[in-house]
């Protein structure tokens, strides 16, 4: 009998209008657990070399895992994966919420979504059944209207629904999807690829659970958290006052992305910290299945210049400064409305901030193109505009019709100037950590499969202290000493590979990095004994390493094959210039120092000096399938 996991992969054929269902054996499971090793398998086996982002061949893949669902906390999240419209390279955003379980209890462990549909069409998974219907009357609908209607249409407002706003129709390249309309799957531009293939949601509703080896090890490990998670300092301040805490924190070190990242720190700071959303418009806290730290911020606000709806959640950290200082704006309610637009309208509200303030900057600076932003003004600052913008960016409409492009292609069309302002990895915006106060972070921006992401491997400074608790807690991964934030020697590197191939299991196993280690409460030892109580495997931390591994050398063959390599593989010009007038002065990276931490990554990883794995690495990790995608470009 198979625990934790259905046995189940629903295929979905929308050309043809089809569904079918595989049946992978338990080492099937064992060796790629789910989310992004799922994604990364179905990509590689299915998914033609070359093929068109937004044509009928891409390969959407929405994958839970072995452990989602399990009732434990942070056991919640699951991701989507294709081929990226915003970097022509492997893609994938990763959500927490309710639905990502909802999809267990219906029946299904992943599902592998080709083709295009003739119509605007939804799917509907419920115990056991899956159903291609039609979605004409929500197409065109925000996110919030259109998961209204199909709740009402299937008769159960406890439906759990994924689903993409207008930017997802009009095929914007950082276009997201929303579940629940506050828990967003928002990178990569996931919500284009629904787009292209006309499917507008999935909806699910399941009563089957979660069957589990030995229940008792779960809830021993779920109660002791729940016990504890008020004395621990790491959890107990994500559910305190979330991330946004970051805010005063960033702005107090100098890491805090101000005005397209020119500078580190920013005046109105305090007016968009956590703290002020504590004081005037947080409604209330919410959280994700099973789990009690309840890290989520929800907003409300009615005045006279806005109203913004509880159901869209609330800013976290990425929205404050992606809105909020990257653009110059202290305005907490222009960018709580900012944050609910982004989540009405389907768009990744990093890339969406990250547009906006570079279009500022090449407006400052005398080089944006005059006919793009005739009669606007665009200035940092001006939250006004920032919040028509978004609108407009979501409707190609515009200046909108060229920030919804990307800075990558914007700053191509516009020239050589502004490249040098363009900032992103692999043409994926930027998030909102700054790489010149955080090495490992850099590293992170440029090495990761998909493109700028800061969930890679922790933040430098959870490893600064021997006293600090994120360092504790990494001991059994053999990381027993501190280092420097800015340090960028072997050792971080070393740092840096056996996190991120930490990190990167929790990306499989439906893991959120709030809930455990180093981020918060749940201990590696915690971890291991999840995986026994749910599936009744004798592992261990070392299995669960390589399995992180396995996933990570997954979607580098894949960008391999596509054609994105180390030539990609670097920062933003940005970065290596020291922020002009705000400390910390003189602070930026070392392009040589950068190049040998590469080179020592690559080589750590066990691929060659091009980045591309080794054939032995790949029988190492139990995948020599992959010497042949690699040589014959499948």
């Amino acid at each position: 009998m198979a625990f934790g996991y259905n046995g189940k992969i629903l295929h979905v054929d929308l050309t043809r209008s089809t569904t079918s269902v595989e049946e992978p054996p338990e080492i099937f499971y064992r060796r790629y657990f789910g989310g992004r090793a799922l994604v990364a398998y179905y990509l590689l086996k299915q998914l033609p070399k070359g093929a068109d982002p937004l044509g009928p061949e891409n390969v959407l893949v929405f994958a839970s895992s072995v452990l989602g669902g399990a009732p434990a906390h942070g056991l919640c999240r699951f991701s989507v994966g294709a081929k990226s419209p915003l970097t022509g390279g492997f893609g994938e955003s990763e959500a927490g919420g309710y639905w990502g379980p909802e999809l267990k209890f219906a029946g299904y462990d992943a599902i592998v979504i080709t083709g295009r549909a003739p119509q605007p069409v939804y799917l509907w998974i419920h115990d056991g059944e899956a159903e291609i219907r039609d979605a004409s009357r929500v197409w065109g609908k925000v996110t919030g209207d259109a998961q209204d209607a199909l709740q009402q249409e299937l008769g159960d407002p406890r439906i759990r629904v994924a689903v993409i706003g207008p930017a997802g129709e009009n095929l914007v390249p950082f276009a997201n999807i929303a579940n629940d309309l506050s828990h967003i799957s928002g990178r990569t531009g996931m919500g284009a690829v629904m787009g292209s293939k006309n499917l507008k949601a999935i909806a699910c509703r399941g009563s089957k659970r979660i069957e589990m080896k030995e229940a008792e090890a779960v809830s021993r490990v779920a109660q002791r958290v729940a016990r504890d998670r008020k004395e621990n300092p790491m959890s107990y301040g994500l559910h305190w006052l979330g991330t946004p805490a970051a805010v005063l924190h960033f702005n107090h070190s100098g890491t805090l992305p101000t005005r397209n990242f020119r500078e580190g720190t920013f005046a109105g700071a305090e007016k968009i910290s956590g703290e002020r959303m504590l004081e005037t418009i947080l409604k209330r806290r919410e959280g994700c299945y099973a789990c009690a730290i309840q890290c989520k911020r929800c907003v409300a606000l009615e005045s006279e210049r806005f109203t913004v709806d509880p159901r869209y959640g609330g800013p976290e950290y990425e929205a404050l400064a992606a809105l909020g200082s990257n653009c110059g704006i202290d305005d907490l309610e222009a960018i709580a409305k900012g944050n609910e637009l982004a989540n009405k309208l389907g768009l990744d509200v990093i890339s969406a901030g990250g547009c906006i303030s570079f279009a500022m900057d090449c407006r400052e600076q005398g080089i944006l193109p005059p006919s793009w932003a005739e009669g606007l003004d665009l200035r940092f600052g001006n939250a006004d505009l920032m919040l028509r913008l978004l609108e407009d960016t979501a409707y190609r409409r515009g200046l909108g019709k060229h920030l919804a492009k990307g800075v990558r292609a914007m700053a191509r069309e516009i020239g050589p100037a502004a490249e040098k302002l363009a900032v992103h990895t692999k043409g994926q915006e930027v998030p909102l950590h700054d790489g010149r106060g955080k090495a490992a972070v850099g590293l992170g921006y440029a090495l990761v499969e998909k493109g700028a992401d800061h969930l890679v491997s922790g933040f430098d400074i959870l490893y600064e202290r021997k006293d600090h608790p994120g360092l504790l807690s990494v001991a059994p991964l053999g990381i027993l000493e501190p280092m420097g934030v800015l340090d960028m020697g072997p050792q971080k590197v070393r740092l840096f590979v056996y996190l991120s191939c930490y990190w990167s299991f929790y990306n499989c196993a439906s893991v959120c990095n709030f809930a455990f280690i180093p981020r918060s409460i749940t201990t590696s030892s915690e971890l291991v004994e999840l995986v026994r109580g749910v599936t009744g495997w004798e592992t261990s931390l070392w299995e669960l390493m390589k399995a992180g591994e396995r996933a990570l050398t997954l979607s580098r063959a894949f960008n391999v094959r596509e054609g994105v390599g180390p030539a990609d593989e670097w920062l933003p010009e940005r970065f290596f210039t020291p922020h002009p007038t705000t400390p910390p002065y003189g602070v930026a990276v070392d392009p040589q120092a950068y190049r040998r931490a590469i080179g020592d990554y690559y080589a750590m990883m066990g691929w060659d000096t091009h980045g591309v794995p080794t054939d032995i690495k790949l029988h190492e990790l139990g995948v020599p399938w992959v010497i042949g995608v690699l040589r014959g470009g499948r």
